[in-house]
Formats: C-alpha cells, sequence, structure tokens
C-alpha cells in the first residue's frame, strides 16, 4: 500500500504492510470545522476536506493532501465543533523550512518542546512525541549505557554533525525531530525504515534493506507505534 502526502516540506510516500500503520501519517490539524474519515480498519484521520477522484480519496489538511484507495474509507463523521471560551486565536504561519531552535525556547517543558519542533518540522507532533518518550522517557538529563544524551537520545558524534550541543534541551529536542524528517525523506516515507535507522543507524537499513534483525530495533519500533496509536486515541483519532 502506497499513501502520498504531498504538502510544504515535501512528497512522503508512506509504504505500510498494514493498515494498523495509517495513523503514523495524520498532519498537525487545524482546531475546528474538520471531519474524521473513517477508515475500514476503526482507525479515523482528521482532515479539514475530501473528495474523491475515480478510485482515490484524497483528504485535505494542514496545506497537505493525503491519498488512498477510495475502499479504505467506510464512511466520514463531521467533527463537533466547540465554541472556544476565549475568542482570541494566534494563527501560526507553518515554514517551507525548518527552524533550528536557539537553545533559548520560552519553555522548558519537554512534552512542549518536542511538539513545538514536531510543528516546525512538519510531522505529527503526537508521532515526535511518541519516539521521545520511547527514547528517554521525555528525560532531559536522561544518559544511555551507549551514550546517548537527552530527551531525543542523540549520539556525540550525530549531535556534533547536527551542530548542536545536546545537552541543551531545545537544541537536543529539534536536531532529535530534524533528524527523523530527514529519515523520513530519505527512505520515501516509509515509517519503519526511518524508525530504524534512528535506532540502529541508517547503514544497518541500507545493509538489510529494511528494519534490520536486531531484537532491539524490532521492539523500538513496535514501540513507538504502539505508543503513537495510544496517543492518538487518546486525542480523538487526531
Amino acid at each position: 500500500m502506497i499513501l502520498h502526502v504531498r504538502g510544504e516540506c515535501g512528497v512522503f510516500a508512506y509504504r505500510m504492510k498494514c493498515v494498523r500503520y495509517l495513523a503514523l501519517i495524520v498532519a498537525a490539524a487545524p482546531a475546528f470545522g474538520a471531519e474524521y474519515a473513517v477508515l475500514t480498519s476503526g482507525l479515523k484521520l482528521r482532515a479539514d476536506r475530501h473528495e474523491q477522484i475515480g478510485s482515490q480519496m484524497r483528504l485535505f489538511q494542514n496545506g497537505g493532501v493525503i491519498e488512498m484507495p477510495a475502499t479504505l474509507v467506510a464512511g466520514f463523521e463531521e467533527e463537533e465543533v466547540v465554541t472556544p471560551v476565549t475568542p482570541a486565536v494566534e494563527i501560526v504561519v507553518p515554514q517551507s523550512e525548518t527552524t533550528p531552535a536557539s537553545g533559548n525556547s520560552k519553555t522548558s517543558d519537554p512534552k512542549t518542546m518536542v511538539r513545538e519542533a514536531a510543528v516546525r518540522s512538519g510531522l505529527p507532533p503526537a508521532f515526535v512525541e511518541s519516539v521521545a518518550r520511547v527514547e528517554s522517557g521525555l528525560r532531559s538529563d536522561a544518559v544511555s549505557p551507549k551514550g546517548a544524551i537527552g530527551v531525543m537520545q542523540l549520539m556525540p558524534g550525530t549531535a556534533q554533525s547536527l551542530g548542536v550541543d545536546p545537552r541543551d534541551a531545545a537544541q537536543n529536542i529539534d536536531a532529535g525531530t530534524r533528524l527523523l524528517r530527514e529519515l523520513l525523506l530519505k527512505y520515501d516515507g516509509d515509517v519503519v525504515k526511518a524508525l530504524s535507522a534512528y535506532n540502529a543507524g541508517q547503514g544497518a537499513v541500507d545493509r538489510y534493506q529494511g528494519m534490520p534483525p536486531y531484537d532491539e530495533t524490532r521492539w523500538y519500533v513496535k514501540k513507538v507505534i504502539d505508543a503513537y496509536q495510544k496517543t492518538s486515541q487518546k486525542a480523538g483519532g487526531q
């Protein structure tokens, strides 16, 4: 199955082995006036609107388009619009290119910084948060036995190649998120390959042409996907 996601951050071709991974391609969406595409698997994808062209269904969300076979969509549900208590709404215009964090973040909360970095990189915040939780439990002081540092568990060499201080939480999170985006682009949006490369290195993924046969990597990929699914369900399918 190949799903194409087009938007400001490039073209992602998500090759999924089963429908349960569809949730991994949900992009950050506007807060109101949307709908849910209910998939035959039971999962829901949030969209601003949809249109069907022949056998293909297009879901428009946050400036991008998700394309999939129409047979995967069981129906649509309108999102319940809730009137905000505070009328003022701050609109952040997404940038076409990522902007590295300066290290002077306005917040010291790792979860918030992770989600902000995800938005800057055009990735689903819940997805990046799931990676961070599996990597370090969102702990800035986490150091692995192999020497990986901080929330996104950057190795010193990786941090140096990305030009960041891994002990600075804002830089660590921003760099790790940008690395995830680069891996998704390199592997044409293949989430399993990208996660495997983040854990075991690109060399291992390229050598085995997919997820390497390492128990640690297989466990890691499963944990991230499971964490993302749970986070998405709690957020009502977003």
